[in-house]
């Protein structure tokens, strides 16, 4: 099946690019819930699916049914800034309220009892929402959010280049394996929608994601901006384990033992897990990684039983630059996402 999206000229001059952390949620529970359908990111889900036994997230799930057909449109609308932070899109989802029945009227299927209440009270029923997802943002993503934001910017960086290079065709050329251009018309595979759509002018806002992989998802139904969701290049090295050398350049600024935890903190670690794999006792990787954190190089989140210690987007940045390994300077491989 195939839907085509035709554009204009218009539609062109308006095509723009964003992060969802809210599209991030909605799309990760699917692969909570069917790990084994995303093998690319079943590293991740292992990780995540014992943390979340402590966080209340039953309405969320039974709104991202699997297999996924259709995902009712207000929980996770298209971002209406390029970098919206969870905050604000979780306001966005409470101020919905006249969509939730509309939405889904257009879902298939039974609705579950919670689904049914929040049907009958949307008001009530998106501020529950909206605790779960932000509970759910905690347990499963807040600590690995700096990686998985600096793959997405990363893209819509490359995505950049391209149509500096080539125009619109040269950007849109390479998307993904179920995405071709052609005179105007942006393919689409899908494999429950087929039709064509004309943007009218509205354009279209493409939203690379992590956790859509190995699919792409579509919005093209008013009153939402028509938008694309694709799995950006390098979701494949993501979640990669390797073991860790720590920069030389990092240790003689930090002292080679911080240098190390942060080198091992290249996915969210408990100071257990930490203290094993740097040779430290708790008591010892505690105090070094209490000292990461007030210089703003780590974060701690507590979910349930767990505290999960990760980078922050400054420390990726340090560890990257004195590995010598240039985002800007050498491309992602692109993963086999479909």
């Amino acid at each position: 099946m195939t839907l085509d999206l035709v554009f204009t000229a218009h539609d062109i001059a308006n095509t723009r690019f964003a992060i969802s952390p809210l599209g991030e949620v909605v799309a990760s529970v699917r692969v909570v819930k069917d790990p084994s359908a995303h093998p690319l990111l079943r590293p991740w889900a292992e990780q995540v699916r014992r943390r979340l036994a402590d966080v209340e997230w039953r309405l969320l799930s039974d709104l991202v049914p699997v297999p996924t057909i259709t995902i009712a449109g207000f929980t996770c609308t298209p971002p209406s800034t390029s970098m919206p932070d969870l905050a604000l899109e979780l306001a966005t989802m409470r101020g919905a309220a006249a969509r939730v029945r509309p939405d889904l009227d257009e879902v298939p299927g039974p609705r579950t009892k919670r689904v049914q209440a929040l049907y009958d009270d949307p008001e009530k029923g998106l501020e529950r929402l909206a605790a779960e997802a932000a509970g759910y943002w905690e347990a499963a993503l807040a600590p690995y959010w700096p990686r998985v934001r600096a793959l997405l910017e990363g893209e819509i960086l490359y995505r950049a280049r391209l149509l500096a290079e080539g125009g619109a065709q040269r950007m849109l050329a390479d998307l993904d394996e179920a995405v071709t251009w052609h005179d105007g018309t942006l393919s689409i595979r899908h494999r429950h929608v087929s039709g064509v759509r004309a943007l009218r002018g509205r354009g279209l806002l493409l939203v690379p994601s992590v956790f859509v992989w190995p699919r792409v998802f579509s919005v093209t139904v008013p009153p939402y901006q028509p938008t694309v969701r694709y799995a950006p290049r390098g979701v494949a090295t993501l979640w990669e384990r390797r073991e860790p050398e720590p920069p030389q350049a990092l240790a003689a600024v930090l002292g080679r033992t911080r240098a190390r935890l942060l080198a091992e903190l290249d996915q969210p670690a408990s100071t257990r897990e930490l203290a094993r794999r740097a040779g430290l006792s708790e008591p010892g990787a505690n105090q070094h990684l209490t000292a990461l954190r007030r210089a703003g190089l780590c974060t701690s989140h507590r979910t349930g039983r767990y505290v999960l210690y990760a980078r922050t987007e400054i420390a990726e940045a340090l560890v990257e630059r004195a590995s010598g390994d240039y985002l800007d300077e050498t491309p992602t491989p692109r993963s086999n996402s479909r």
